[in-house]
């Protein structure tokens, strides 16, 4: 088991995860938002990764997940991609994908709407599970900087993004 934290380009807080596997332009690991505390899975793209660290701190954090017998997960099916088929991959593996942007702060939910060239645009999934098929926004596929599923939040995005499907398909009968 290896720890690493990221300092990430344009982003002030570092990122931390347990090294899972990497390709020339991603690494993957087994997220650590906060001290020993493992949720889900992170992608991280290299280009935009200034510095790699696996310090002191990050010992420490190795140390207590081996105490607590955590082992490193397997992401089943999971292939290396580029970023767009990794996000179609998501969608299709678990009904939407969250990546982040330039903005360290803001995660985004939400389904292929379409593409063009390298702009991405989507249907936004709300914090409430609805689904915004008029959300009008253009991402910049160069400019994505990470790739996260199966966290807790991802998860619960999820189930009220299905119970909002079940419900509307409901009415409609």
């Amino acid at each position: 088991m290896k720890v690493e934290s990221y300092k990430i380009k344009g982003w002030k807080k570092k990122e931390t995860g347990v090294l899972i596997s990497e390709n020339e332009n991603w690494i993957l690991v087994n997220h650590i938002p906060a001290d020993y505390a493992l949720d889900g899975f992170k992608l991280y793209r290299k280009k935009f990764v200034k510095k790699r660290v696996s310090g002191k701190s990050e010992k420490q954090i190795e140390r207590v997940l081996n105490l607590k017998n955590k082992k490193t997960p397997e992401l089943k099916d999971f292939v290396f991609s580029d970023v767009l088929d990794t996000l179609k991959w998501s969608e299709k593996k678990y009904g939407l994908f969250e990546f982040q942007d330039k903005g360290e702060t803001e995660l985004f939910y939400g389904k292929i709407n379409r593409t063009e060239n390298d702009i991405l645009v989507i249907d936004m999934i709300k914090s409430n599970g609805q689904i915004e098929e008029n959300y009008d926004y253009d991402f910049s596929l160069k400019k994505i900087r990470s790739i996260t599923f199966e966290t807790d939040y991802f998860e619960s995005i999820r189930l009220l993004m299905t119970d909002e499907i079940k419900n509307y398909l409901q009415q409609r009968v």
